[in-house]
């Protein structure tokens, strides 16, 4: 048993070191990418032959909080109105549907040509919604916000100029955050989705690897979204899954770091919860789907391939962490009670590079939205920790979610409530859909955060100290979501 443990254990660390590495060079290819001159051949939008037809999507489900404010933004778009369609493709069911028609109707007015589609029902979800607004989209191009998102008045002037090239199938953009400071979940949540728009998306692009388009705030040219195969609702992340059959198609992607769209983070850990299960779930269905066909695929290279991998299988590394956390507890005594074999367990300890090396890569981001002073870099020191203490939290409800999207369990898609909350003046308990349901993988996570209470025990009770660190942060991220989970409403 012991020496399946260490097995077991040994495993998981090469697996998070190779991860590091393909972070490692992702970070590599962002510090070539910013010294890089672009030079993309662009449409004069000055040129009125040059201005192609643009169709918005804005595909929508209950989104009461935010509809109004949504509208009124695009309205305020910056684009001929004789070259801008706006599809609203709302799958209401509730009284949010009289708002939207309400400002819709206030829309058409002004001379915007806005569409209000409404279907019978939600066969293939926001997948669904998409592909039925296509069939009759006026659109060369079409670009998709969800409800949350507020793009600048400029949006299409800086992204649609980059389909003057006929390979680009995709343009996306940089998310932004309204409410980024609102509290220590935001302030986490902002902290990774900048790390993956900055670094990852970025060092992928520039490396000419596969990126995704990320669900909204991008644009796609039709023909691409046509000839890889329309949207499909059979993975609960069709944003990833098009732009796979897309790349593998040949089209090629353009990532724009400095085109920020705003959009609203999630301020209950029930919102959260359920944004983070339909990811992590969506890019298991994904890899599952997808990375064969990458693999068999004799063109791509094998850095993309490898890139590919731990892209698909990002949201596996829940599982991993989370195994490697169990197993901790188990190899301290085992360490312990056989000395003869410290040296081994000495060598595991140079796998602590890895921790380095993600230090490095979430260093970066932090400091182009922060800053890179003293004060600066001491707020990233405990971000980072805070942060992959509450990753490691969240591990069991992703690691249920990987597995189920692994072995295919079907599930539908479960949409992350809105708030439309800026500040903390601004109230979100009475969110009418917010869920409260308790579920079990909360008492396992209120288990978890025992366990390892008795691993910092452990510690002092052996005299041995190396990974205390790291069983502090467990229990601290189990702990804070699973009370957070128990005690929030909402």
């Amino acid at each position: 048993m012991d020496l399946a443990i260490i097995i077991l254990y040994t495993l998981a660390l090469l697996v998070i070191f190779f991860y590091s590495i393909s972070e490692l060079q992702l970070l590599l290819n962002y510090l070539k990418a910013k010294k890089s001159v672009d030079t993309a051949e662009k449409f004069d939008l000055k040129n009125p032959a040059e201005i192609p037809v643009i169709t918005i999507q804005l595909p929508l489900y209950n989104e009461m909080y935010v509809v109004e404010r949504l509208l009124r933004n695009i309205a305020k778009i910056d684009y001929p109105k004789d070259k801008l369609e706006i599809q609203v493709l709302d799958d209401s069911t509730d009284e949010s549907i009289l708002t939207t028609t309400e400002v819709i109707e206030e829309i058409r007015k002004s001379g915007i040509d806005i569409q209000h589609i409404k279907r019978e029902n939600r066969s293939g979800f926001k997948a669904g919604a998409l592909k039925e607004g296509l069939k009759i989209a006026k659109g060369e191009f079409i670009a998709i916000f969800d409800s949350d998102f507020m793009p600048n008045s400029d949006w299409l002037k800086k992204t649609v100029p980059y389909f003057k090239n006929p390979e680009i199938g995709v343009v996306q953009t940089r998310w932004a955050h309204l409410n980024r400071d609102y509290s220590l979940l935001t302030k986490i949540q902002a902290f990774a989705l900048d790390f993956h728009f900055i670094l990852e998306q970025t060092g992928r692009n520039f490396g000419r690897h596969f990126i995704n388009f990320n669900g909204t705030a991008g644009i796609w040219r039709k023909e691409c979204i046509l000839d890889a195969g329309n949207w499909s609702g059979d993975t609960l992340t069709e944003d990833l899954d098009l732009s796979y059959r897309a790349q593998l198609k040949k089209w090629k992607f353009k990532y724009l770091e400095d085109v920020e769209t705003p959009a609203e983070l999630p301020v209950a850990i029930s919102a959260a919860r359920s944004q983070q299960f339909r990811w992590n779930k969506g890019a298991a269905e994904n890899f599952k789907k997808n990375y064969l066909r990458l693999v068999k695929d004799p063109s791509v290279s094998f850095g993309t391939k490898f890139h590919g991998f731990f892209h698909l299988l990002n949201s596996s590394m829940f599982l991993i962490v989370l195994l490697l956390g169990v197993l901790s507890v188990p190899v301290l005594y085992i360490k312990n009670n056989n000395p003869a074999f410290s040296w081994y367990f000495n060598v595991l300890a140079g796998f602590g590079i890895s921790t380095i090396i993600f230090f490095c890569c979430y260093y970066v981001p932090y400091a182009k939205i922060h800053g890179k002073g003293a004060k600066s870099f001491f707020g990233f020191i405990g971000m980072f920790i805070t942060f992959f203490a509450v990753a490691m939290g969240f591990s069991v409800h992703n690691s249920l979610a990987v597995l189920e999207g692994h072995f295919g369990k079907r599930s539908e898609f479960i949409r992350t409530p809105k708030f439309n909350v800026n500040n903390l003046k601004d109230s979100w308990k009475g969110n009418k859909y917010l869920s409260n349901k308790f579920s079990g993988t909360i008492l396992i996570e209120a288990v978890l955060c025992f366990y390892f209470a008795f691993a910092l025990y452990s510690a002092f009770k052996l005299n041995d100290f190396g990974i205390i660190i790291f069983h502090l942060m467990l229990f601290g991220g189990f702990g804070f979501v699973a009370f957070k989970s128990i005690f929030s409403k909402g």
